[in-house]
C-alpha cells in the first residue's frame, strides 16, 4: 500500500494533482482513494491532498503514516510531515521551503522555479510535482498519468500541462 500526501499552500493545485493521481491508479485497476483538506482561506492557506493506492480494497481511507510526503511550502512541511512513515521520503520545492527538517531523507527540487522559468508561470508547478513525485515513486506509469493529466486539465492547457509533466518527471 503506497500513502502519500501533497501539501503546500490553497492556490497550487495540489489537490487537483491528488485527484489525478487517483484517477491515475484507478485506471490501472489499482484501488485509490483521496482525500483534500484545506484551511478557511481560498488562497495562502495550507493545503493537502491524501492518495492511498493499493492491489486490494482499502478499508481505511485516511493517510496515517504517510511513505512519501511532497510538501511546495514551508508551512507545508512544518505541518503535513512529522508523521512521515519511518525511512519516508520528503520532496519539497528548494525555494520554497528554506528549513527543510533534519534526520529525513529529502530530495529538493526547484519546482516552482522550473515553471516559471520553463513554461513562464507558477500555474503549472502542481504537475511538475506531480511528474516528479510519478518518477521517484514508480506508482503508476507515465503514460497513465498523461491519459489522466489531459482528462482532468482545460483542453487549451493540455500541452503547457503535458511539458510541465515531463519537466518534473525528467527533474531527477
Amino acid at each position: 500500500m503506497k500513502q502519500l500526501r501533497l501539501s503546500g499552500s490553497g492556490g497550487q493545485g495540489l489537490i487537483t494533482a491528488g485527484i489525478i493521481l487517483a484517477e491515475a491508479a484507478i485506471a490501472e485497476g489499482k484501488e485509490a482513494v483521496q482525500s483534500q483538506s484545506y484551511g478557511p482561506e481560498a488562497r495562502g492557506g495550507a493545503s493537502k491532498a491524501e492518495v492511498i493506492i493499493d492491489d486490494k480494497f482499502i478499508y481505511h481511507p485516511k493517510v496515517v503514516n504517510p511513505g512519501v510526503v511532497l510538501a511546495m511550502t514551508q508551512q507545508a512541511v512544518d505541518k503535513y510531515s512529522a508523521d512521515l512513515a519511518e525511512g519516508g521520503l520528503l520532496i519539497i520545492d528548494t525555494d520554497l521551503v528554506p528549513n527543510p527538517p533534519q534526520g529525513k531523507k529529502i530530495i529538493s527540487v526547484p519546482i516552482t522555479k522550473l515553471s516559471t522559468e520553463k513554461l513562464g508561470r507558477e500555474l503549472f508547478a502542481n504537475i511538475i510535482a506531480l511528474g516528479l513525485l510519478v518518477k521517484i515513486t514508480g506508482v503508476v506509469s507515465l503514460d497513465t498519468i498523461k491519459a489522466a493529466v489531459a482528462n482532468r486539465v482545460p483542453p487549451h492547457t493540455v500541452d503547457k500541462n503535458m511539458e510541465a509533466l515531463l519537466i518534473g518527471y525528467q527533474a531527477i
